[in-house]
């Protein structure tokens, strides 16, 4: 099964409140979701890799949830499609934000030589975690525990003042679940530094 059939496959599976079958027609026919990179030089930068870093982050999401100790003695309790949404479509504001382009790197010889890159181009500057949120909204309404989870899925890594980050995992516990499966995901999975 290739990413793309697995990502729908989990979608189709979960995501049943309406404006799904509308959000997954954008999501495969009217943008780049499932052909654009995760980022333009370091995890996911290639050809799907957007689509790859969403499906990662839906697995590491659902093992987390499901550790004994978060239900137990977090309380976090979290219906499949809410994990489904927050977790598949975190990074939508990284649709249509990639064009291919150049960049030089010297080689091990000292020559330089021009290699495959990608280049950012937001053609709508709202923000990052907020962007995805203002993009589902336009076609499934999310929860405000799945909202804020979207929101502040960057976590500490942001740009965000770190009490106010704070502040949305303390009364969202599911924003920082989302967190953690994101760097668990990009940091371990996709490994960036390589």
């Amino acid at each position: 099964m290739s990413v793309k059939e697995e990502f729908i496959e989990i979608f189709r599976e979960n995501v049943t409140r309406e404006g799904a079958d509308a959000l997954l027609d954008y999501l495969e026919n009217k943008s780049d979701f499932f052909t654009c990179p995760a980022s333009a030089r370091y995890h996911g930068a290639y050809p799907g890799g957007l689509c790859e870093h969403s499906l990662n982050v839906y697995h590491c999401l659902v093992d987390y949830l499901s550790r004994e100790r978060v239900q137990e003695l977090y309380g976090l309790e979290v219906s499949e499609e809410s994990a489904a949404i927050v977790a598949l479509l975190h990074d939508l504001c990284k649709i249509g934000c990639y064009r291919p382009g150049t960049r030089n790197v010297k080689g091990p010889d000292g020559k330089w030589t021009q290699v495959a890159t990608y280049e950012f181009h937001d053609p709508m500057p709202y923000g990052h975690g907020e962007k995805s949120v203002y993009i589902i909204n336009g076609y499934l309404r999310l929860t405000r525990e799945e909202a804020f989870a979207i929101r502040y899925h960057m976590g500490f890594s942001g740009h965000e003042d770190a009490n106010t980050v704070g502040r949305a995992f303390q009364m969202y516990p599911l924003a920082f679940a989302l967190s953690v499966a994101d760097m668990e995901a990009t940091y371990f999975l996709e490994n960036e530094d390589s």
